[in-house]
């Protein structure tokens, strides 16, 4: 059974650690998918469903032409899955510079609030849809050394729990998902004596998407849901 059958989702860094796992997995549940990154190609995912649209989240008028792009083609957007994003840390509070601080905001806050801004008219004009973000358990549980990524990531789960209660009423749901420490290649050469077996697997985090963009997570918003594996 195809849970996202006849839907259009976007989905930005679309061929990053996670993103890549997310674009597969909507892809085997059905999804067209339009995959944002700023390399992309069609050739990164042989798939008939898929689409690339090399694009660079950098502002309002970005996020607005990627949207309008996707209608012109598609003629609606079911799903956002916002996964694109980035980490700095290592650095106190008093120690981290303003590149840095505004680094974390534009990956992870304002990219996100630019392409959600641009599609939510086109999902209330056809009365429905889903938006969906990955944040970091660090949102919720901030930690030493990364004040600024932390921050970046609560903004960012505030900002889908406004969204959900703005829409409640609109069959639009909005949730973030927050993971632990994932399983990806990068984290692996930024971390090689851990023990990757304690992380979150990112087929994981992707199943999870799936489901809320599915019709059987309607009901499921305003949520921030954490996955943390054996790191509960």
């Amino acid at each position: 059974m195809n849970a996202l059958e006849g839907k259009v989702a976007l989905i930005t860094g679309a061929k990053g650690g996670l993103g890549r796992y997310v674009t597969e997995a909507f892809l085997a549940a059905g999804a067209k998918v339009v995959g944002v990154s700023r390399s992309i190609q069609a050739s990164d995912f042989a798939h008939p469903g898929f689409a690339a649209l090399p694009a660079e989240l950098s502002g309002a008028e970005a996020a607005r032409k990627i949207a309008g792009d996707i209608m012109t083609r598609f003629g609606r957007i079911d799903v956002l899955a916002h996964v694109m994003g980035g980490f700095d840390g290592g650095k106190s509070v008093a120690e981290t510079d303003d590149a840095t601080l505004d680094e974390m905001l534009n990956l992870n806050y304002r990219s996100a609030f630019f392409v959600a801004r641009a599609v939510l008219p086109h999902m209330l004009q056809q009365g429905g849809g889903r938006i969906l973000a990955v944040a970091s358990r660090q949102a919720v549980e901030p930690g030493a050394m990364v004040g600024a990524y932390s921050a970046s990531k609560a903004a960012l789960v505030a900002l889908i729990r406004a969204i959900a209660l703005e829409n409640k009423d609109r069959n639009i749901s909005a949730n973030t998902v927050l993971p632990g420490t994932m399983d990806t290649a990068a984290n692996r050469a930024a971390d090689p004596t851990a023990d990757p077996s304690r992380w979150v697997q990112p087929a994981q985090v992707a199943a999870l998407l799936v489901y809320l963009a599915s019709d059987a997570g309607a009901q499921v918003t305003g949520a921030a849901i954490p996955i943390y594996g054996r790191q509960v």
